[in-house]
């Protein structure tokens, strides 16, 4: 997809495989102590942070704050990307392929800033543009060696193997990452592993299918394959979803596997707003694919990107696609918020000031499973053209009066136009009886 882009490792590396330290290499073969400024002694959070991570730009796209992007969703983990080969040539880790992972001072502090704020990264290689470690590198043993130099920079959890073109139609370059993979995954116990490839309607292509072969043939198993179905002739969460199924399908073919064992071990990476080739994803089909995900037990939920998930100026970006917003109508974040739900977490509220204090305490924090997929897929759920003002009920009505300024979690109870209602899932300046279906009528207060 199109990206708005323009340790010491040892002698006994070749026969052994990896040993990882606290160590870099230079230039000369020599050793030095890491330079990047991030701590490289750190807890890991639970896997369900990985599997929500939405990827972020730590250095192109007018990255936000990181930080304040926490503070205002409750996200724990973002996906930093990407780390290729140098422009220049040669197989040493780079940030876009210019920014040397040695020598760097920017990245390094602000993965500190995020884990002083009680949160982590995983760090994405490849992506769509540049020339990827495993084109430039010669075998599985010396693409795994760049690679664990960003770990060990880093004091990495996680790692994210972003398998596109041109790399992902060589074999060879493709036998280096998933050989890499395997064996970074071996050298470093417990790395959350994640492998996301190009989706199509029917899945994945034949280079997805060759790269899963690879996969099955080295007895490689990530915590997670992931498709991005976008850029390939999708429009929102129904196609999205059928992809998925499809996918579902080639996985129980390649490895054996029940369709739940499949899920288990498969992940979606969607595009908010508008994509590269003009085809829409509304908050509406985050959460449709947000409920199937959960009612499958999908592994992995996470979208492209942080940096595009707040509103253009004008709201459609006349109709292109932007690096820096997602050219549809949003509040910022939005799209970030559904990853905090699928790690299981309830997003905090926007306006902490006027959240009633009669919400109910025992909301529930997890989306529910059993809700219908059928939510329309055209139609942005949270931020209607007109703002709706509170309207207060009677007396009678027990629960508090529906503001269009207040964040409600499923469960939530609200009173509106003498009604009561029910909130689905997590939603925010939803009219309870609009178009967006978030709200069940409970009846007459």
């Amino acid at each position: 997809m199109f990206r708005f882009r323009a340790p010491r490792v040892l002698a006994a590396l070749a026969a052994a495989g990896l040993v990882a330290t606290g160590l870099a290499v230079v230039a000369d073969g020599s050793a030095q102590a890491s330079t990047t400024g991030a701590a490289t002694s750190t807890t890991a959070l639970s896997s369900n942070w990985y599997a929500a991570a939405p990827y972020l730009m730590p250095l192109q796209n007018n990255p936000p704050n990181p930080t304040a992007v926490m503070a205002a969703t409750g996200i724990k983990a973002f996906q930093l990307a990407f780390i290729l080969a140098p422009n220049s040539g040669g197989c040493t880790p780079t940030w876009d392929g210019t920014n040397p992972v040695s020598t760097d001072t920017t990245v390094g502090p602000m993965i500190s800033a995020i884990r002083a704020a009680g949160g982590d990264v995983s760090v994405s290689i490849g992506g769509y543009n540049g020339t990827k470690l495993g084109q430039a590198c010669g075998t599985p043993a010396a693409t795994a060696a760049a690679y664990q130099q960003v770990i060990t920079a880093y004091g990495l959890h996680a790692i994210d193997f972003d398998l596109e073109e041109p790399e992902y139609e060589n074999a060879t370059a493709v036998a280096n990452e998933i050989g890499a993979a395997q064996i970074l995954q071996q050298t470093n116990p417990g790395l959350y592993v994640s492998v996301t490839t190009p989706g199509t309607t029917a899945g994945t292509g034949w280079f997805g299918t060759q790269m899963l072969d690879q996969a099955k043939a080295d007895g490689f198993t990530p915590n997670n394959f992931s498709i991005m179905p976008f850029d390939g002739g999708f429009n929102g969460a129904a196609s999205q979803i059928s992809a998925l199924q499809a996918f579902n399908t080639i996985l129980m073919n390649t490895f054996g596997w029940t369709s739940a064992q499949a899920y288990a071990h498969e992940g979606i990476s969607m595009m908010n707003g508008r994509s590269d080739t003009g085809e829409y994803f509304y908050q509406s089909d985050f959460q449709t694919v947000l409920n199937f995900a959960t009612s499958v037990g999908l592994a992995r939920y996470t979208n492209w990107s942080v940096n595009r998930d707040q509103p253009c100026t004008p709201v459609d970006n006349n109709g292109q696609t932007s690096g820096t917003c997602s050219s549809v109508a949003q509040q910022p974040w939005d799209f970030t918020k559904y990853s905090v739900l699928f790690a299981g977490a309830t997003p905090p509220v926007s306006s902490p000031t006027s959240t009633p204090s009669s919400t109910p305490s025992s909301t529930p924090t997890s989306t529910p499973t059993s809700t219908p997929t059928s939510t329309p897929t055209g139609t942005p759920t949270s931020t209607p053209t007109t703002t709706p003002t509170s309207t207060p009920t009677s007396g009678s009505c027990a629960a508090a009066a529906w503001s269009s300024a207040t964040a409600y979690t499923g469960g939530a109870v609200v009173s509106y136009n003498g009604d009561k209602w029910t909130a689905k899932w997590w939603t925010q300046n939803d009219t309870p009886g609009g178009v967006a279906g978030v709200w069940t009528n409970d009846g007459p207060c």
